[in-house]
């Protein structure tokens, strides 16, 4: 075991059950995969390090918790967590911080492994990881950030269904190799095709201001046109760079958030098909049912029942 809990001002017992925490920390091979879900009505930091050094790739579910890296005198912030794959070389040094407030809850997925076990991996993981994330296989801080980007969604999907999953013992590690695989492969595919200069801190920023903005108006979203105003770009910036940062054009991303809110909506039983399908921007229910029923393979109805 490589990683370390440790809350911060809490009991372990206590927090979680304060949190309304779910956590399973499993080893498959010469991996560590951390699956963390919290919520919290009050704010709450959730901490964790690692026993020794490691390169790992956090990969965030449909949460958007705050997450600070801390480690010697330094501090490295990451305020847009929602569908975000972040790799990183972090050693013993370092505390992984996540705060977890109403709004924001945590869903993480972290897949590690021991810098000194890279020649281990089986499928060449360990020579790819060399080739593309060269900067975290020779690190010169305590941490280094490497390539981070917004999952495509597919990836997504896999990240949702590592969180849906209900399987117990053998048959969830099974599951969890499986799906552990294939995120890599996605990771490291979607890295492959990253081409161009990246996109300055500044854009960056707009951009993550325009993915909020489709976020909180999903029942009635802003046309490219006002989208592109609000945040003060012209349209041909906002579509170029909005795919290249999160790997789908907006109204793909828009109707992707859609289906998966109101899937969740669903799942929670928070709302009948009908209402999440307004609350999502659907004034067709057939429409909404094709649509959930393309990207999902089951109709809406079935969610309801599965989950009831």
């Amino acid at each position: 075991m490589i990683l370390k809990i440790h809350p911060k001002g809490h009991k372990f017992v206590s927090l979680l059950l304060f949190l309304g925490m779910t956590r399973d920390i499993i080893d498959i091979q010469d991996f560590t995969i951390l699956v963390e879900e919290a919520f919290s009505d009050k704010v709450v930091v959730d901490a964790c390090s690692f026993d020794e050094p490691v390169i790992a790739v956090a990969l965030y579910g449909s949460g958007d918790v705050h997450l600070d890296m801390r480690y010697a005198d330094k501090n490295k912030e990451y305020n847009h967590t929602k569908g975000l794959a972040l790799s990183f070389y972090a050693d013993e040094h370092v505390v992984c911080e996540h705060t977890v407030s109403a709004g924001k809850p945590l869903q993480c997925l972290v897949i590690a492994t021991a810098l000194k076990n890279l020649d281990k991996l089986p499928n060449a993981e360990g020579e790819l990881f060399s080739q593309m994330l060269n900067q975290l296989v020779h690190p010169q801080d305590h941490y280094v950030e490497g390539p981070r980007f917004f999952m495509s969604p597919e990836m997504q999907d896999l990240v949702n269904a590592v969180f849906e999953n209900k399987y117990e013992g053998k048959m969830k590690m099974m599951f969890f190799r499986s799906q552990v695989t294939l995120l890599l492969a996605h990771f490291l595919g979607q890295l492959s095709t990253m081409k161009g200069p990246s996109i300055k801190d500044s854009e960056r920023e707009k951009l993550l201001a325009a993915k909020s903005i489709l976020d909180h108006n999903l029942d009635s979203p802003p046309s490219l046109t006002d989208l592109a105003r609000e945040i003060g770009v012209n349209t041909f910036k906002l579509k170029k760079n909005f795919k290249a940062l999160f790997g789908v054009p907006v109204f793909k991303y828009l109707q992707e958030t859609r289906l998966t809110t109101a899937y969740d909506l669903l799942k929670n039983q928070e709302a009948t098909v009908q209402e999440a399908a307004w609350q999502v921007g659907y004034d067709s229910l057939s429409s909404f049912s094709n649509a959930f029923t393309q990207k999902f393979g089951y109709r809406p109805s079935q969610v309801r029942t599965t989950t009831s």
